[in-house]
């Protein structure tokens, strides 16, 4: 899939270099690890090597960065992070809108998620549904959806 620009001059595409993934993962560091107190050994859970990652990008800077791990028709979506300069423009949202694409691109049937409880109204928006009770997940509390495609 190519990629998708939004009216900010930011490019929502996958990641094409080891120097991104070194830039998104400093990014996830920095919103997960820094901000939100989530233990490094958490952040860091061994499949990234497995996933997709995403990247919106403003000239070289990566702004924001989300993973999709896929087992079978199922897409794990996750690691979504923001730099704090760049929130409340519409990135997360169009990042959601490319996994999605992405997705379906490669045949999946439904996309799973762990979405911060604060952050539930932007999946809502974007036609994820809840499942089950909110839970607790590296003392953060979380709520389980997901998306048919």
């Amino acid at each position: 899939m190519g990629s998708a620009d939004t009216t900010l001059g930011v490019q929502i595409r996958r990641l094409r270099s080891e120097p991104e993934f070194e830039a998104a993962l400093a990014l996830r560091h920095e919103v997960f690890c820094v901000e939100q107190g989530v233990p490094e050994a958490e952040e860091r859970d061994g499949r990234d090597r497995a996933g997709l990652h995403l990247v919106a990008v403003r000239g070289d800077e990566v702004l924001a960065t989300c993973r999709l791990v896929f087992v079978g028709a199922t897409v794990q979506f996750s690691r979504l992070a923001v730099r704090r300069s760049a929130r409340r423009q519409g990135i997360a949202t169009a990042m959601l809108r490319m996994a999605d694409a992405e997705a379906r691109m490669r045949g999946a049937s439904r996309i799973v998620l762990h979405a911060q409880t604060y952050a539930r109204p932007l999946y809502d928006k974007a036609g994820y549904q809840a499942r089950g009770r909110a839970f607790v997940e590296a003392d953060i509390e979380h709520i389980a959806m997901e998306k048919m495609l």
